[in-house]
């Protein structure tokens, strides 16, 4: 799966993120489309002060209540030129936190250089711990996998398979005995930290699976909020798979077996598929097995090695 990463803009860090950081535009509404260029953000201060040899001028600017008293402090017309300095730089946008109104001047100079500038009702630290894990989760590589997820004690397992060959109804079976659906059918995927892949729903089907026969069911209404999870971190994947069609049943599981996610390497699991099987059980067993093996045991190793002691033995 090819690595996807958007371009981030400040229309979409507002439009995603404004409810939770409590966003106010109060100026510079034509610059929206700017870029944000760094998942991070920054707070000006010694660029305001005339230092801005190591300003990070691609990150959202940050000015809270030092800056603002530094500013305040200074006569107008020197104000003026620190202003005009500061702006020259292509910064994305400005948030003043503390709810703290920028004044005229500066209203003013970011309107003429199309710099977008918000006000926040958070403390500063509050909302820049907010803002920069909204903004590591905007910047992380993603994609979709076709397939159901479902989280089993703690085991985030996609179920991948052809139309037709029992994934939601296998999917189903687990949320009947307690587990948790995190998807059904397309599970979104974010790479945190270019190590962790986290599975989530889309918005459009969230709490929602279609049963054949039966049509599209409300798990959350049916079996309760603990049958959901809003997401989870990908431990396996499970591949179903017509029983004619695997040419080589691996009967020992000696050797781990992987498959790429967003250029992860997760465990992987192909369970041929008949008549009479019980999948959902498979895929719960398979889950216990990638558990047992994350603590170092590997039972079918471990057998092998007490076959290999005792053919040793004269």
């Amino acid at each position: 799966m090819a690595l996807k990463r958007d371009v981030v803009t400040v229309e979409g860090f507002y439009r995603e993120n404004g409810d939770a950081l409590e966003l106010k535009l109060v100026a510079g509404a034509s610059g929206l489309k700017r870029i944000i260029r760094e998942p991070t953000v920054n707070r000006p201060g010694l660029a305001l002060a005339g230092f801005s040899r190591y300003f990070a001028s691609k990150r959202v600017q940050v000015v809270g209540a030092a800056e603002a008293s530094f500013l305040k402090s200074l006569p107008q017309e020197e104000r003026a030129a620190r202003y005009a300095s500061l702006l020259r730089h292509k910064i994305p946008c400005f948030v003043f936190s503390r709810d703290i109104q920028p004044d005229r001047a500066f209203r003013d100079a970011a309107e003429a250089a199309n710099i977008p500038v918000f006000r926040s009702p958070l403390i500063t630290m509050r909302f820049i711990n907010r803002a920069t894990l909204a903004l590591e989760m905007m910047f992380a590589p993603h994609g979709s996998e076709m397939g159901s997820m479902v989280d089993i004690l703690g085991i985030g397992v996609i179920i991948k398979g052809e139309s037709g060959i029992g994934k939601s109804e296998s999917v189903l079976a687990l949320v009947e005995r307690g587990y948790s659906l995190v998807s059904d059918d397309i599970t979104k995927l974010t790479l945190l930290d270019g190590r962790d892949v986290i599975g989530t729903s889309p918005e459009l089907t969230k709490n929602h699976m279609e049963v054949r026969g039966i049509g599209i069911i409300d798990v959350a209404a049916m079996f309760g909020v603990k049958s959901i999870r809003a997401e989870k971190r990908v431990d396996l994947v499970v591949t179903l798979k017509a029983w004619n069609d695997v040419q080589d049943v691996d009967r020992l599981g000696i050797e781990d077996q992987f498959t790429e996610v967003l250029g992860t390497k997760i465990p992987h699991i192909i369970i041929p598929v008949r008549p009479g099987r019980d999948l959902a059980r498979l895929v719960e067993v398979a889950a216990f097995q990638t558990k047992l093996r994350s603590t170092g045991y590997n039972p079918a190793q471990a057998l092998n090695e007490r076959l290999l002691a005792k053919m040793t033995v004269k």
